[in-house]
């Protein structure tokens, strides 16, 4: 086994130095609760692990003008105890949270989550719906993109040589809105998602003016379903529209067969979790409060 360079970078341009050095063997430690897993089933093999903990910007949470700015090595278990971050998107907050056990959440990160690019990473579907972006730096600069932009097929990202996520962006939440994030798993706890649903809706009234809905776990990378919020812009979410975004999302669906669930299950599944995503953001903008759901 050949010696792995082990280096704490001071901030985010000596993090993309080390990267840049590693000349494509180089992996960035945020928690490392899936690296240090891969490392030892053999998966991954760094030349150099760069540990970006340290890093003030890539682990704090920052609110500006109502948007709010989380680090990429921001743990999830300070994400779930940020009171304002919670109460603007519960849905994404509850996604995170999901991310592994509460041992783990003192490690695990949003940005490692979304890196790991898992088809059926617990936050992303959350994050899309919530219409994130991220912050990218590498040795050419900074650059943005939309989340549902940044993993290319299931392990692989848009990351290029020495680039690294530097944060994730939340945007400001408009008035009377809202989000939920609902998965399916075989077991109560700690397994990885046969569906997850992300919702975000803002309503004018009884009437939603505007929706975004994604999915995960149902084909290679995270999918913006547009047709299912189509459906429910404009409805007050009835039977009727409700039956069409849920059609929307078993149609979109390109699952795979697996031992967690069947093509035919998470097509179906797909469409009852948008159902109920949805029912749970719109309580939310009534006040009435989801706790739990997994």
């Amino acid at each position: 086994m050949t010696e792995i360079q082990y280096r704490v970078a001071k901030n985010v341009k000596d993090a993309v130095a080390h990267m840049v050095a590693a000349k494509g063997k180089g992996y960035v430690l945020a928690g490392g609760t899936d690296l240090l897993v891969q490392m030892k089933s053999g998966m991954r093999e760094p030349g150099t692990i760069v540990d970006v903990k340290k890093i003030p910007e890539m682990v704090s949470i920052v609110e500006k003008n109502g948007s709010f700015i989380i680090g990429a090595a921001a743990p999830a278990a300070a994400i779930g105890e940020h009171k304002k971050l919670k109460k603007a998107w519960p849905g994404v907050v509850e996604a995170i949270n999901l991310i592994g056990s509460t041992q783990v959440q003192g490690r695990a990160s949003a940005g490692g989550n979304l890196c790991n690019a898992s088809p059926a990473a617990a936050s992303v579907p959350a994050l899309v719906a919530a219409g994130a972006t991220v912050t990218i730096q590498g040795p050419k600069g900074k650059r943005q993109l939309p989340v549902e932009q940044f993993c290319s097929g299931p392990g692989k990202t848009t990351l290029k040589n020495g680039e690294i996520l530097v944060s994730i962006a939340l945007p400001k939440r408009p008035k009377n809105a809202s989000d939920a994030y609902l998965r399916l798993i075989p077991r109560t706890e700690m397994d990885i998602a046969v569906v997850g649903c992300g919702v975000s809706l803002t309503m004018k009234g009884d009437t939603v003016a505007d929706a975004r809905v994604s999915l995960g776990a149902v084909a290679p990378t995270v999918l913006v379903v547009d047709k299912a919020a189509k459906a429910l812009i404009g409805s007050k979410l009835d039977d009727a529209a409700l039956e069409a975004a849920a059609k929307a999302c078993s149609d979109a669906c390109k699952p795979i067969d697996d031992k967690r669930g069947t093509i035919r299950y998470r097509t179906k599944i797909a469409g009852v979790l948008l159902k109920r995503a949805a029912m749970i953001a719109r309580d939310r903008i009534n006040g009435i409060e989801h706790h739990g759901h997994r």
